[in-house]
């Protein structure tokens, strides 16, 4: 698992490689809480290369959903692929978590309150 952060003006774009599992959670938990930490609470993240995602790598970003909205913040998923996109419809994240199909959605999506 490669996770790659970037921050911009007021958002951390995150890009995550390959399969989120355990391990994986560990090192992408550290980077949202330091861009937390930091005053980061939008969140884009980009799952063009997310292979697989773990009930651990879920809850990573569960676990941040309510901080980020005392903040009016948000994660932004973009470029999900289907087996991915499918386990969020079966867990029904796409009802607390906002799911678009690019970057400038996301960016949107982001901006909006």
């Amino acid at each position: 698992m490669e996770i790659i952060s970037k921050l911009s003006e007021d958002a951390l774009k995150i890009s995550l490689v390959g399969e989120l599992d355990a391990n994986g959670a560990i090192n992408l938990d550290r980077i949202i809480s330091k861009a937390i930490a930091d005053g980061y609470y939008k969140i884009a993240v980009d799952c063009r290369q997310l292979e697989y995602i773990s009930s651990a790598g879920l809850g990573v970003f569960i676990s941040y959903i309510s901080e980020l909205k005392s903040h009016n913040g948000k994660f932004v998923f973009y470029h999900l692929r289907e087996n991915v996109e499918s386990v969020f419809n079966i867990l029904g994240l796409q009802k607390v978590v906002a799911i678009t199909h690019d970057f400038t959605q996301a960016k949107n999506q982001l901006h909006e309150v």
